[in-house]
């Protein structure tokens, strides 16, 4: 959900496209998940400028991979076996309109595959960057998952694609290492709470109902936020060291009455030779956590050492 820093992170380009930038180009990065029970999610990337055309593209590859799983028959005998997975190929551009305005656009072909079920679909996001380096200060606004199924898992039952609206901005302090990061996420729907019998006030006095309003109105509030931040060390931001957290990944996934990091996520980020590295860690629930890990390097670099030997 990070979609307000601006550099020379081609990951970036496939949650806003209007990060782009020519910086990228020549970009190329590899990021994996390791989630719960063996299931993998990745995302491969690449991005080149077009100096004649002023614009720069990157081309993305998204794989989740549900892993194996036991065919049975309708009294539990194992018959066989099955695989799922779902895959995203990603192609999308990126324009400087003016000196502090960005545009872009993404185009997604999906391809899912449950067991012998299958489905295919198309999707874009479109969304545009207001960034300012004398106060470095960034805003952005993005569309996403703009579009609809291609072919369907069974006749006649399209399914909805989760569209979403994201408005994003980020601050670099001038005197301090570090940038944060707001993102309000969900804007095309206000109410994000679930009705839960067993959280119900039964309380009959006024007092004690408009407290759980007020208390329903913010919670509701911060499950649209995501809070990060970053703090980068180095002459050229070599070291870095991030923190976030998601309310409504605190709310919905924590367990009650018991105390945890639900909802926080942790990461480092260094950079060794020509080869950027990524650790981070998000906690999800007190059953497990998610490990992620990404490495990135720009072909210019090997470029620029091959013109210092000659």
């Amino acid at each position: 959900n990070l979609i307000t820093v601006r550099d020379d992170d081609v990951a970036l380009a496939y949650g806003n496209p209007s990060l782009l930038n020519p910086q990228m180009s020549g970009a190329i990065t590899f990021q994996h998940d390791f989630l719960f029970d063996g299931i993998a999610h990745g995302y491969a990337g690449f991005g080149h400028h077009f100096e004649k055309a002023g614009i720069t593209g990157h081309l993305g590859f998204v794989y989740l991979d549900y892993g194996d799983f036991d065919a049975t028959d309708e009294i539990g005998n194992v018959i066989g076996q099955f695989d799922a997975g779902e895959t995203a190929v990603t192609l999308g551009v990126g324009k400087e309109l003016y000196e502090r305005l960005s545009v872009g656009a993404n185009l997604k072909f999906i391809s899912s595959n449950l067991e012998n079920y299958n489905s295919l679909g198309l999707v874009g996001d479109v969304a545009a960057t207001f960034h300012d380096t004398a106060s470095r200060v960034n805003v952005t606004l993005v569309a996403k998952n703009i579009g609809g199924q291609l072919s369907t898992y069974t006749e006649d039952n399209n399914e909805p694609i989760p569209f979403e609206m994201q408005l994003g901005i980020s601050k670099r302090l001038r005197y301090l290492p570090f940038r944060f990061s707001l993102i309000f996420h969900n804007l095309q729907k206000w109410n994000l709470l679930y009705d839960d019998p067993n959280t119900q006030d039964d309380g009959i006095f006024f007092d004690s109902d408009q407290a759980s309003g007020d208390n329903d109105f913010f919670d509701n509030l911060f499950r649209h936020l995501i809070f990060s931040g970053e703090f980068l060390f180095g002459k050229r931001d070599n070291f870095r060291v991030r923190l976030a957290y998601n309310h409504l990944k605190k709310k919905e996934l924590s367990v009650e009455n018991i105390r945890s990091l639900t909802g926080f996520s942790f990461g480092v980020g260094f950079k060794v030779s020509k080869f950027r590295l990524d650790y981070g860690q998000s906690f999800h629930h007190l059953g497990g956590r998610l490990n992620h890990i990404g490495i990135s390097t720009n072909f210019r670099e090997f470029k620029k050492k091959r013109k210092r030997r000659g």
